[in-house]
């Protein structure tokens, strides 16, 4: 360990290094495979390789939020003997269901009609949360050093210009900026190789995108948020291995968006509900969506009688091929869905994640063995373009937009393109904006009367954040910073009717009356699931995500 200088608040201060070959930001799937992949190939080689993962959260696994089911084609190749190792992937997928939705009815496709994107024979109903922590585990017996609750707070850079490393946060900073007396210095974390594998919108990764210019020859990254709640529900309405993906009703036809309902083991159900962030009317309310989708008749039935055991929200990513970042630069890497490799049209991106994390972990054992450091790893993108992964998502390349023009089009194009032509069609199509510019002014659009929760199959905003274990130490600055601060009422509240109150699903922003009964923005950070819709959707992109300290957030179970 040796020491390096930091300047804060005007004082030279003196902050602990230490040195690895290769530092992994983020402990999800991508940085775990990657960190596992390292170790495998020194092993192999019988050499040894130093490997350092952080994670912001609590442990590895507290943040870890998807729907999910989980093709295991990447999990195969990491690790081949998953299924002997304990992986907890226990509940085939035993019947594809997808429906249309109207406000009363649905409408089945005959499983015959299907794209082959939305079937999922030999895919598995999983815990991502909990198929992480079994990675972590195998991870952590084979060497690597896990830090849960360390997030990477810095880039660190050389002279040069290439990645050296992060930083972590400073500890025991007080509302007020000062460090109290719990004060802690963050640790510099220097390496031959970085790879960011913070999942979608990583802080980091965002910072990388725009110091470097990552994304200049891509179509923008457009988004969906995610919400999902886990149930308990009576045995004789559970079918283990039962997925209902729906599409339609509550959302209009011009709103991308979708649901899903899978059946896990133990009776429980995930139901969850993804709304496209390039949506055009400041009033729709991606959470009240949510909740109005679960009283349709067809979803009704299966949670009625049961008990909610946990809710989670978080963005993912839907631009697909056309919107990825160059992922290399010199001393560094972008990985998974920091990268942006989810597949929207299967809702799916832990196989992605591992996939590209072996790619990475690749190229950087290879670089490390060569004696090299801080270049780039064009191994890794050459090995994207070669693999099973890029041939999916190429012909999966046209979802996203064809179903940004109408669920009716869209469906009808998606099913030409992937049904008829199985994604190989002479055609590309293009991103045009990103979604914080698609909002129109509230004058525009019409409000939308959302009904109250009745507390048994529909819930309010605070007792949903409260079974999602959320927590950070109050004593601490907003991690939810507003470049101005004049923003939030002088613009987003007079024209755009303050959509932040509405597109967080956490409750974190709230329009108040002041003592002279003034409008301000009131921001509850203790309440944020991390999910970056504010990051993302904000019109004005006044508002700026960064890292808490360490351990905050969400602690999901099973979920």
């Amino acid at each position: 360990m040796s020491t390096s200088t930091v300047e804060q608040d005007g004082f030279a201060l003196m902050r602990d290094s230490m040195e690895y070959d290769v530092v992994i930001v983020g402990g999800g799937p991508a940085g775990l495979s990657a960190a596992i992949r390292l170790k495998q190939l020194a092993e192999e080689k019988g050499t040894d390789i130093s490997v350092c993962l952080l994670e912001k959260g609590s442990e590895i696994g507290a943040h870890i939020l998807s729907g999910a089911v989980m093709d295991p084609r990447a999990l195969s190749e990491l690790i081949p003997d998953w299924k002997e190792q304990g992986a907890p992937l226990n509940v085939p997928v035993t019947e594809d269901r997808f429906l249309f939705l109207s406000a009363t009815g649905a409408k089945a496709v005959p499983n015959w009609m299907l794209p082959h994107n939305f079937k999922n024979h030999g895919n598995y109903v999983i815990s991502l949360a909990n198929v992480t922590r079994w990675l972590g585990t195998v991870a952590e017996a084979m060497g690597v050093e896990i830090f849960p609750g360390f997030p990477a707070a810095e880039i660190l850079f050389n002279d040069d210009g290439s990645v050296k490393g992060v930083a972590t946060g400073n500890m025991g900073i007080g509302k007020d900026g000062r460090p109290t007396e719990n004060f802690q210095l963050g640790m510099e974390l220097h390496a031959k190789y970085t790879l960011f594998c913070e999942g979608c919108r990583g802080h980091l990764g965002r910072q990388l995108n725009e110091r470097l210019h990552l994304s200049k020859d891509s179509d923008p990254q457009v988004y969906g948020i995610g919400m999902k709640e886990l149930w308990e529900i009576d045995p004789a309405k559970h079918q283990p291995g039962l997925v209902i993906h729906t599409a339609g009703w509550p959302l209009e036809s011009d709103t991308y968006g979708g649901s899903y309902l899978y059946h896990t083991d133990n009776s429980q159900v995930m139901v969850g509900f993804v709304v496209g962030l390039a949506y055009t009317n400041p009033y729709l309310s991606p959470f009240e969506e949510f909740q109005r989708y679960k009283t349709h008749p067809e979803i009704r039935k299966f949670l009625e009688g049961g008990k909610r055991v946990s809710y989670g929200a978080r963005a993912i990513t839907a631009g697909g091929l056309m919107s990825l970042p160059k992922l290399v630069f010199p001393g560094g890497a972008l990985v998974g869905d920091n990268a942006g490799f989810l597949n929207a049209s299967r809702i799916k991106g832990s196989h992605a994640a591992i996939k590209t994390g072996m790619q990475a972990a690749e190229a950087a054992f290879d670089a490390v063995q060569d004696d090299r450091q801080h270049d780039e790893l064009s191994a890794y993108p050459e090995a994207f373009r070669k693999s099973w992964l890029h041939d999916e998502l190429h012909r999966a390349r046209n979802f996203k937009q064809w179903m940004s023009k109408g669920l009716y089009l869209g469906t009808l194009m998606v099913g030409i393109e992937q049904k008829l032509f199985g994604g190989k069609v002479p055609w590309t199509l293009h991103h045009r904006h990103r979604d914080h510019e698609m909002l129109k002014p509230a004058s525009q659009c019409k409000p939308i009367d959302y009904p109250k929760p009745d507390g048994k199959l529909t819930f309010d905003r605070l007792s949903s954040v409260f079974i999602s274990n959320t927590n950070h130490e109050e004593n601490q600055p907003a991690h939810l910073t507003l470049k101005d601060a004049t923003v939030p009422v002088n613009v987003n509240l007079r024209a755009y009717a303050g959509p932040e109150s509405r597109f967080c699903p956490a409750g974190v922003y709230e329009f108040v009356k002041d003592d002279s009964d003034e409008d301000r923005l009131q921001i509850n950070a203790q309440n944020c699931v991390h999910c970056k819709t504010c990051d993302i959707k904000d019109p004005t992109q006044n508002i700026v995500w960064v890292t808490p300290e360490g351990g905050g957030g969400p602690n999901y179970p099973n979920m």
